[in-house]
């Protein structure tokens, strides 16, 4: 983990915990075990909108890779994302890798996971302000969304977002795979460089030549934006069971500028602290009391442990048998995945 990570995670664990004791221990705690195994169904639930963000993935892939390739890649990168100090680069790259070790050219997994990822921040804006107008239309709601507090979080999320997405896109379009090769080549002096750099320009094409697809483009969005709206169900069924539950509307909107504040915060592991700020920011507007607000979080992180420590056991296992079938065709395999010089010769 870098410096930099360190002091945000830091940062984050800091304001997850005070905001937990501002509300108090106690009353946070028996508001979340109130819900006590309806929490596993919430968990279950999840696994519906994780299928259809496999899809998203699935669709720019269709002659390389199935379904249930795409399912179990994207299982593992949620889990990484989740769990681990890797902010949300872990997870793609996994992701891609996964799906190489299945068979699909690793410039083509690459290349899908990232055009599937940039669709995914497009749809999250694009949902985020979905919520807002579906719940603007809902009488008296546009003085309450007016609250100074709120209108600059929202403010803050959705450029914070915008300028990541945008930033993103035009780096792929301008090679960003085989910028960041050269530029890592020229500080650690790699002797292999070379050959790392024609590998990144070859993903670089493969993105470029995936945008060219509007076809395959459109219906990745349309995946990740189905997706995000079928995770509504995820709030208004954890509100159900921890006692507080809300209309379909007040679940949108704290799902949907819930997850843009949290994904403006994409460079903090986890996103620790945002999310509960987030919700306690927005529990006024729907009428939760704080207390709820901050288990609703808590019932959302328990779903991250509850899929991601069995998501990681499966990375793990999924890797370990890679190596094996790997070293009994070939021999054994380095840490990057190539050949010892000892088994070359």
């Amino acid at each position: 983990m870098t410096r930099a990570a360190l002091a945000l995670l830091s940062l984050g664990t800091a304001v997850f915990i005070a905001l937990i004791a501002w509300q108090g221990f106690g009353a946070v705690a028996g508001t979340l075990a109130a819900a006590g195994w309806g929490l596993a169904l919430v968990a279950l639930f999840h696994l519906l909108p994780l299928v259809i963000d496999a899809g998203a993935i699935r669709v720019l892939a269709t002659r390389h890779t199935t379904l249930t390739d795409t399912v179990f890649a994207r299982w593992a990168g949620e889990s990484v994302n989740s769990l681990l100090p890797a902010g949300q680069l872990g997870g793609p790259v996994l992701m891609a890798r996964h799906l190489a070790q299945r068979g699909m050219p690793m410039p083509s997994a690459a290349a899908a996971v990232t055009v599937s990822t940039t669709m995914q921040a497009v749809a999250q804006i694009v949902f985020a302000c979905l919520g807002l107008a579906a719940f603007a239309a809902v009488a008296a709601v546009p003085a309450r969304l007016a609250t100074p507090g709120v209108r600059m979080a929202m403010l803050i999320a959705g450029v914070a977002l915008g300028v990541c997405v945008a930033a993103f896109f035009i780096a792929q379009q301008r090679g960003v795979f085989g910028r960041v090769v050269r530029a890592a080549s020229k500080v650690f002096g790699k002797r292999d460089g070379g050959a790392l750099a024609a590998r990144a320009d070859t993903i670089d094409e493969h993105v470029r030549s995936l945008y060219l697809r509007p076809g395959r483009v459109a219906a990745t969005f349309a995946f990740s934006l189905a997706g995000w709206v079928v995770g509504t169900g995820e709030v208004w069924l954890a509100l159900r069971f921890l006692g507080h539950p809300v209309g379909w509307l007040d679940a949108l909107l704290l799902e949907s500028v819930g997850q843009a504040i949290r994904g403006a915060a994409f460079a903090i592991p986890g996103s620790l602290g945002a999310q509960e700020g987030g919700y306690l920011l927005l529990a006024p507007l729907v009428g939760l009391p704080p207390e709820t607000a901050l288990a609703l979080s808590l019932a959302k992180r328990a779903r991250e442990l509850a899929l991601g420590l069995p998501g990681l056991a499966y990375l793990h296992w999924s890797e370990r048998r890679w190596r094996q079938r790997r070293a009994a065709a070939t021999g054994p395999v380095d840490d990057d995945g190539s050949r010892p010089r000892a088994s070359i010769l």
